[in-house]
């Protein structure tokens, strides 16, 4: 049975110390995947003081040229892994091969990315007065911590990691317990160079919530990066308030798609279709809400019906599958009981069930549909992280503004038309972190993502991505004349 371990210090710790061993579950069968040491606070203890040291005892906040080589270098070798990596996490998580692999080469791409920006960390110097100079200096921030879900487990790591090591600090993950072992692999990728100093990098497993307490409440943490749900996230912010952390925090999404009538349907459909089904759901950019313009709104809505009973759900490592299961069970019945109560809210639609046969065992379930009008509805404004998608109709514009504007979640959304200028028009007036027309889920590592209110504050990726683990120092000089 394969054990992912911890990472401290250097080292890798198999759990079988102060440790004890949980078991990872296969979501599309049920059965134990792989085992994970779970860490508690002795284990936080010991890997945020080994970043403390590390980064105020080495070189490595001022070795800008060997950060760019390690990021180079980790991408190459997760690069020659990728098969291997994809493959765990199609067994971790239950997401399609294809979305797998894609995540993977994701991953490669961003610690490409910011190797190039480690070489250009730059600040600059004015002359205020005559002899007398202002040098504004970037500098690492400190020890990150870096907390993670288990929807897009590589990605995520590589898109905080990546900015936090090229920006010089030190590092603390905590990755999620349900794909531990895909994290392993990815962070094998980058710990295996023994040019980083024992300490720059450190990794605790755990299946509850200490490890993370721990991280916030540190003095010597100095920036925390999360990316979760909203109501985690509003509990990292209070944790962390007692010592002035900076955050960067990517929560919930509710992510809207405004369906015009002069959209070109079968391609608008098939992108509504895989924008909303993405990771069968779990994504927080994926689409929730279809707002459709009144003109369409039946002939659209029958047709979108029609795609979402044709989806083939099936394992991850089958070709055929169009949409994986979920990370458990538990969460397979959180959905099938929202749909089922769906009715008293709206219209179902398409009643997404629990497929029989050998997919029963795990977490599989069906898409859904429901036809929602009150923007109160719980339908309308939580996250519900599944497949179940509202449908929602709409006259003009302004009422498209007025509806995809009425959700605390302002991560992402996307506009489908004809009409190019109606698409950026829209685009000023919606309060969404991203907007993309007649696409939805285009992310790149040169793309700022990131959203206000509810979905969280701080940018990932981009150069704006650099900032959370940033300082600007601020040296003045004067000339002797």
């Amino acid at each position: 049975m394969h054990i992912a371990r911890h990472y401290i210090d250097g080292h890798w710790i198999d759990g079988t110390g102060s440790s004890a061993l949980g078991d990872a579950f296969d979501p599309a069968t049920g059965q134990v995947a792989a085992r994970y040491a779970d860490g508690g606070t002795a284990e936080a203890d010991a890997a945020i003081a080994a970043a403390r040291r590390a980064f105020d005892r080495t070189a490595w906040r001022r070795s800008p040229r060997l950060r760019a080589d390690v990021l180079l270098r980790a991408a190459d070798n997760l690069e020659a892994r990728r098969e291997e990596v994809a493959d765990w996490l199609v067994t971790l998580n239950g997401k399609l091969r294809r979305e797998a692999m894609g995540e993977t080469l994701a991953a490669v791409s961003e610690l490409r990315y910011y190797a190039g920006l480690a070489r250009n960390l730059f600040g600059r110097i004015a002359e205020l007065e005559p002899g007398c100079y202002s040098s504004l200096e970037r500098e690492a921030a400190g020890v990150a911590a870096i907390i993670l879900p288990w929807n897009a487990p590589i990605t995520l790591l590589a898109r905080s990691l990546a900015p936090a090591l090229a920006a010089g600090c030190s590092v603390v993950i905590k990755p999620a317990f349900q794909t531990a072992l895909a994290h392993n692999l990815a962070l094998e990728c980058l710990v295996r160079d023994e040019r980083i100093p024992a300490g720059i990098v450190n990794s605790v497993i755990e299946s509850g919530a200490a490890v993370s307490q721990q991280l916030c409440a540190s003095p010597d943490v100095d920036v925390v990066s999360f990316t979760g749900s909203t109501a985690v996230g509003k509990r990292i912010a209070q944790a962390a308030a007692g010592t002035l952390k900076r955050l960067s925090l990517e929560l919930g999404g509710k992510a809207p798609a405004v369906v015009f009538a002069d959209a070109a349907h079968d391609r608008t459909i098939a992108g509504v279709v895989a924008g909303s089904l993405i990771l069968a759901g779990q994504q927080c950019t994926a689409i929730s809400r279809v707002l459709v313009q009144d003109e369409v709104y039946d002939h659209f809505t029958r047709k979108l019906a029609d795609a979402y009973r044709a989806v083939r759900v099936g394992r991850g490592d089958d070709p055929q599958s169009q949409m994986g299961c979920l990370i458990d069970t538990a969460n397979r019945d959180r959905i099938a009981g929202l749909v089922e109560r769906a009715g008293d809210s709206g219209t179902v639609l398409v009643q997404g069930r629990v497929p029989a046969g050998n997919l029963a065992r795990g977490a599989f379930i069906e898409p859904s549909l429901v036809a929602i009008e009150d923007l109160a509805s719980d339908y309308v404004q939580r996250e519900l992280f599944g497949p179940l998608v509202v449908v929602e109709r709409f006259r003009d514009e302004e009422d498209a503004i007025a509806r995809a504007n009425a959700t605390r979640y302002s991560l992402a959304s996307s506009v489908w038309s004809a009409d190019a200028e109606r698409a950026r028009r829209m685009a000023g007036r919606m309060r969404f972190g991203t907007v993309w027309a007649n696409t939805h889920n285009r992310l790149y590592a040169e793309a700022e993502t990131g959203g206000h209110a509810d979905s969280g504050y701080g940018r990932l990726h981009g150069q704006e991505g650099l900032n959370d683990f940033l300082e600007t120092k601020h040296f003045y000089y004067e000339t002797q004349a």
